[in-house]
């Protein structure tokens, strides 16, 4: 009985997501694991004769908290949305928090006597190039607990067994964060009444978020307040602000209607 109810669970999350995406004109390809959350950043890069950025999320996910990057650095949460610039981040802004030649690469490695300094730029600027990267997704994840969507890891139980060492604080740029409770679990109920209800834990979120990512602006605070629906997280509002782009997919329903219906 249990099985055939998670089965029909599964299949209908599917349905429903691809009833959406056929409402809404289109069908997206599932992207490969290594390209899942990918962001094409070509605010100014074509216009100045550059390849677009490719941003690869996994690899930033893997050593870095989400709050350090669209809190302190104030990364917008859209895709395109920010106006990153080369003046921007050679003055510490944005990608240039990092990447300095201390935290991670530069744009030109530091020059050496009698060597020309070695550019950077194809690194980031990839779109549409053959580049052989430093780290490889495949090698880099290959002990990783796995999941059944998105780039196929389990990035909760990867932080919790240590495998990813997650960074919260940057120097000179992060704000030390007041440490509180988290507030316990909560149980949502679903519209649909054959649907297990939700757990939400606030604790596993916290640990990539902190409570700023989320409140104000995707929710409000104030408990029973956010009255939302699978066919706005679909439209990537709510929980579909992340989950389906860089969390877990929302096609693995599992995963939040956890509690049992009795």
């Amino acid at each position: 009985m249990k099985k055939i109810l998670l089965v029909s669970i599964t299949l209908l999350c599917i349905i429903a997501s691809l009833a959406f995406a056929e409402s809404m004109g289109f069908r997206k390809k599932r992207p490969a694991y290594h390209e899942y959350a990918n962001v094409v950043m070509n605010t100014v890069s074509e216009k100045n004769n550059m390849a677009p950025v490719v941003f690869n999320h996994w690899l930033h996910r893997a050593r870095y908290t989400c709050r350090v990057c669209h809190v302190d650095l104030k990364f917008a949460m859209k895709a395109g949305a920010t106006a990153i610039t080369e003046a921007a981040n050679s003055k510490g802004r944005y990608c240039g928090a990092c990447h300095n030649g201390n935290e991670a690469f530069a744009s030109t490695d530091k020059e050496e006597s009698g060597k020309k300094p070695v550019t950077n730029c194809v690194r980031c600027h990839s779109y549409g190039k053959t580049v052989q990267f430093e780290n490889n997704f495949y090698a880099y994840t290959k002990d990783f607990p796995r999941a059944r969507f998105g780039n196929g890891i389990d990035w909760l139980k990867a932080e919790q067994k240590g495998q990813v060492k997650l960074k919260d604080f940057l120097e000179g740029v992060s704000t030390l964060k007041k440490e509180g409770e988290n507030p316990s679990d909560e149980v949502l109920k679903p519209t649909v009444g054959e649907m297990p209800e939700i757990i939400f834990s606030h604790k596993k979120h916290a640990v990539w978020n902190g409570c700023e990512l989320c409140h104000p602006v995707i929710f409000s605070e104030k408990k029973g307040a956010n009255k939302f629906t699978m066919a706005q997280i679909f439209e990537g509002k709510y929980c579909g602000t992340c989950h389906g782009k860089v969390s877990f997919s929302t096609l693995d329903c599992q995963r939040c209607h956890v509690k049992r219906v009795l």
